[in-house]
C-alpha cells in the first residue's frame, strides 16, 4: 500500500523568536476530521541515506466516543533542510506500511487506514535538526571514508604573555603598489608591507616594524611612513573596525611561513580539577589545554585533533589518536564546567556521536535550470593539472573549482554543480556529477567537492545538497576534525589565489554553530588583507579575524550546547541562503541565481500557512497542539508503548475483550515489555527524544538571544 503524499505544517519542538516568544508547535499533534481525531506522535528515525530519510511514527485514531486505536506508520521522505535555522521539512513522503497491532477487525482496519491516508496527506512536518540527529538510529555511507586526513602536528608555539600569530602562506610574495615605493605581501590575510627594506605590520591600534619578515623580533612602533599609514587607512573597511576596548600594551608578534598554531596563557598556568576525573584543565588560556595527572602529559585540542607534550617546547607536540586518549577524558562532565565543550572531540561521548551524525545531514536546495548559472575567471588562459588517482584534472589558475573529465568541464559554485563543453563556459546546471569524483584524494585541493551532491532532477529543477565535508569538516577516529591537514600550493601569476588551509586560525567546534575562530588574546587581533583575496578558513575567511586583541582572555566558545560563540557567531549553516533574493515574503524563495530554499516565517507557521516554490498556496489540514504527553513510542515491529512520568513502561494494546471471559486475547508475535532488550531500546528512544528536544530548545533560546546572526561558511567551490 504505497501512497506518495506531501506532509504540511507541524513544527517539532519550540521555535523561539528573537524576543524568546514561543511560536512553534510541540508533539503530539492532533488532526480533527469529522468524527475522527488523529493524534501524531514525534517520529522515530531509522536511516538517512543522502537526502532520503526513513522512519516510523506512532499514532492513534479515535472515532467519536470509541477508545482510541493505536498504531504505527513507516515512511520514506525527502529532506529539505536549512542548517542556518537547524530545521528540515519532510517532503514527498512515501508511506510504506501502516500497522495497528493485533487489530483483527478487517473492516475497521481498512476504515482507519483510509482515514489516515486521506488526512495526513495534507500535512507537512518540519522537524528540528537536533531532533533528527538525536533520534537517528543509523546513517548510510557518505562519499569518502574517514582516515584520509593528515594529522601531523603543525608548528605549535607556547607563550605565557600576550602573543599574536601572523601567518604567511609560504614564502612571502611581494607585489609593488602602483605609483609608490611600497610593496605588499600578497599571500597573507594581514596588512604587511615593505618600504625601503623595512617591513611594517598593521594591527588595529598598533604598528610593528622589522627588517626580517619571518621572525619573533617585531617591535612596536609609532614611526610609520605617511604613505604606508595612508595606504592602511584606504584598505581597512570602516565596518571592520573593532569597537571593543583594547589594551594599551601591544602584544608580541610571531610571523610564520608554515602551518602553525598558538597557545597563550596569561602568565604561569593556573590549574583547576575536572570533577570526577584525574584531569586538570588550564583556566587562564583560551586554548583547550588539559593535564593528565597520571601521565603528566599536557593535551591541547586544535581543529578537533589532540596533541600531547611534556616539555611545552615549541614543536614538541605529538598527535594522539582519538582511541588512545586517556579513559579519563570520557569522564569529563557534560555540564558544569567550561571545558565540557571538548567532549565533542572525545570518541564514545554523546556529543561526538551527534557531531558524527551531523556530518551526514545535508544542506539541500532546489535549483532552477533556466535561471541558475555561474561565471569563471582565469589568470590568463585556463591551466589544468591532473588529479592523482583519477582521470580528472582541475584548473589551478582560478579561484573557482573547475574540473575536467573527458570533454566536459564542471564547476562547483556555492554547492551547485555546473557543466560546459568549454573551460570558459557558458555554464548550465548539471543533473549528474561524474562518478570519478568519488576517487579524488584528500591530497587534492578540490577534495571537498566530493561532498556536494546531486540527488534528483526534473526537466525544470535539480535537487542538490552538500554535507559538512564541503567546508572542510571531516570524520577521523570517531570525531570531527577541521581540514585535511595537507598543504595545498597556492597559485600565483598576475593574481594570487590561495587554497584551503587547516591550521593558523585557531578553529574550534561548537555543536550549534559548527567551526569558528577563537576569540581574544591568542587569535583575535590583526585584521585586514591588503589584497582582499579569499582565504579558506572557516566562514570564508577573507578579511582576517573579526575580533580585537583584549587585555586578559575570555573563553567565549566554552559554553557547550547552551550558547554558541559568545562574541560574533559563525554559523556553518546554509550557503544557498547567500544566493537568495527575497520575493514577496514567501516562505520558499527563488533567488537571482535560481536557487530555492525554505526559510521559516514564524507568523506563517503559527497560522499553518505555507507557499511552495512555484508560489502556489497549498491548503493544509489544520493541526493543533494538545496538552497530552509526548510519551508514545513504536518499536520496529509496530508495537506501541507508553512511558509514564515515573519511568514505567506499559503496552498500548488494541486487543479486544473476549465475550466469554471478559479478558483480552493473548498476544501473538509481540515483543514483551518485560524483555530487557525491549526495555533497553525503549529507554534509548526516550533518552534520544529528550536530548533532541532539549538541544532544540537550547539552540532556539540562544538564537533568540543572539538575534539569529549567521555567517557564510567557508568552502572552496
Amino acid at each position: 500500500m504505497k501512497k506518495i503524499f506531501i506532509l504540511l505544517a507541524i513544527l517539532s519542538g519550540a521555535v523561539l523568536s528573537a524576543q524568546g516568544e514561543e511560536l512553534g508547535f510541540e508533539w503530539p499533534r492532533e488532526i480533527q476530521k469529522n468524527a475522527y481525531t488523529i493524534m501524531l506522535y514525534q517520529p522515530q528515525l531509522e536511516m538517512l541515506e543522502g537526502n532520503i530519510l526513513k522512519g516510523r511514527m506512532a499514532l492513534s485514531v479515535k472515532h467519536n466516543a470509541e477508545d482510541p486505536v493505536f498504531g504505527a506508520s513507516w515512511f520514506t521522505v525527502r529532506l529539505d533542510t536549512d542548517k542556518s535555522s537547524r530545521t528540515a521539512v519532510l517532503e514527498s513522503i512515501d508511506i510504506n506500511r501502516i500497522k495497528f497491532p493485533e487489530l483483527d477487525n478487517a473492516e475497521k482496519l481498512a476504515r482507519l487506514e483510509a482515514v489516515i491516508e486521506q488526512d495526513i496527506e495534507s500535512v507537512e512536518i518540519t522537524m528540528s535538526l537536533d531532533n533528527i540527529i538525536a533520534g537517528l538510529e543509523n546513517v548510510g555511507e557518505e562519499t569518502g571514508t574517514q582516515d584520509l586526513v593528515k594529522n601531523d602536528a603543525p608548528q605549535i608555539y607556547f607563550r605565557r604573555t600576550a602573543t599574536v600569530l601572523v601567518v604567511i602562506d609560504g614564502e612571502p610574495i611581494l607585489k609593488k603598489v602602483e605609483k609608490s615605493t611600497i610593496e605588499y605581501v600578497v599571500n597573507t590575510p594581514f596588512f604587511l608591507v615593505k618600504k625601503n627594506n623595512t617591513y611594517y605590520l598593521k594591527g588595529e591600534n598598533h604598528w610593528y616594524t622589522n627588517d626580517q619578515i619571518a621572525s619573533e623580533s617585531w617591535q612596536s612602533t609609532s614611526d610609520v611612513p605617511k604613505d604606508v599609514s595612508k595606504l592602511a587607512e584606504e584598505k581597512f573597511p570602516k565596518e571592520q573596525e573593532n569597537k571593543e576596548e583594547f589594551s594599551e600594551n601591544p602584544p608580541q608578534v610571531i610571523v610564520v611561513t608554515k602551518p602553525s598554531e598558538m597557545i597563550v596563557t596569561d602568565g604561569e598556568m593556573e590549574y583547576e580539577p575536572i570533577k570526577g576525573t584525574q584531569l586538570l584543565y588550564i583556566t587562564n588560556t583560551e586554548s583547550d589545554l588539559i593535564l593528565d595527572i597520571n601521565s603528566q602529559l599536557l593535551y591541547v585540542l586544535i581543529n578537533g585533533r589532540w596533541y600531547a607534550s611534556k616539555s611545552l617546547k615549541d614543536s614538541d607536540w605529538a598527535f594522539v589518536e582519538p582511541a588512545d586518549l586517556p579513559i579519563e577524558f570520557v569522564k569529563i562532565p557534560a555540564e558544569g564546567t567550561s571545558i565540557s565543550s571538548v567532549r565533542v572531540s572525545v570518541p564514545g561521548t554523546e556529543e561526538a556521536e551527534e557531531a558524527r551524525l551531523d556530518q551526514y545531514i545535508p544542506q539541500t536546495a532546489k535549483v532552477d535550470r533556466k535561471t541558475a548559472t555561474t561565471e569563471v575567471t582565469y589568470d590568463g588562459e585556463p591551466k589544468f593539472e591532473a588529479i592523482d588517482g583519477t582521470e580528472m584534472s582541475h584548473a589551478v589558475n582560478t579561484q573557482s573549482t573547475v574540473l575536467q573529465y573527458g570533454s566536459t568541464y564542471y564547476v562547483v559554485d556555492d554547492g551547485i554543480w555546473f557543466e560546459s563543453s568549454t573551460a570558459k563556459g557558458p555554464w548550465a546546471v548539471a543533473d549528474e556529477r561524474p562518478d570519478e569524483v568519488e576517487n579524488i584524494p584528500a591530497t587534492s585541493p578540490v577534495y571537498n567537492v566530493k561532498y556536494v551532491y546531486i540527488y534528483d532532477s526534473t526537466p525544470n529543477v535539480v535537487y542538490v545538497g552538500y554535507t559538512p565535508g564541503y567546508y572542510h569538516s571531516y570524520m577521523y577516529g570517531g570525531v570531527v576534525v577541521y581540514g585535511t591537514g595537507y598543504y595545498y600550493q597556492p597559485w600565483y601569476g598576475y593574481y594570487y589565489y590561495p587554497r584551503p588551509v587547516t591550521y593558523g586560525f585557531g578553529v574550534h567546534y561548537n555543536p550549534y554553530t559548527g567551526w569558528g575562530f577563537s576569540v581574544g588574546v591568542s587569535y583575535g587581533w590583526l585584521t585586514l588583507s591588503y589584497s582582499n583575496h579569499h582565504y579558506w578558513g572557516p566562514g570564508g575567511y577573507s578579511h582576517g579575524y573579526r575580533h580585537g586583541y583584549h587585555h586578559g582572555y575570555h573563553r567565549g566558545y566554552h559554553n557547550g550546547y547552551a550558547a554558541g560563540y559568545a562574541r560574533g557567531r559563525y554559523d556553518s549553516g546554509n550557503i544557498y541562503r547567500g544566493r537568495r533574493s527575497y520575493q514577496n515574503g514567501n516562505l520558499s524563495r527563488t533567488n537571482r541565481s535560481g536557487v530555492t530554499t525554505r526559510d521559516l516565517d514564524r507568523s506563517r507557521i503559527a497560522n499553518n500557512q505555507r507557499t511552495n516554490a512555484n508560489n502556489r498556496t497549498a491548503a493544509s489540514r489544520p493541526t493543533r497542539s494538545t496538552n497530552r504527553n509526548n510519551n508514545i513510542y513504536s518499536d520496529r515491529e509496530g508495537n506501541i508503548y507508553q512511558r509514564d512520568s515515573g519511568g514505567k513502561w506499559s503496552e498500548k494494546s488494541n486487543r479486544q475483550a473476549s465475550p466469554r471471559t471478559n479478558t483480552k486475547r493473548p498476544s501473538q508475535n509481540r515483543s514483551s515489555i518485560n524483555s530487557p532488550a525491549t526495555r533497553s531500546n525503549l529507554e534509548r528512544q526516550y533518552n534520544s527524544r529528550s536530548r533532541g528536544n532539549m538541544n532544540s530548545r537550547n539552540y532556539n533560546s540562544n538564537r533568540s538571544r543572539t538575534g539569529g546572526m549567521t555567517r557564510r561558511p567557508g568552502r572552496r567551490g
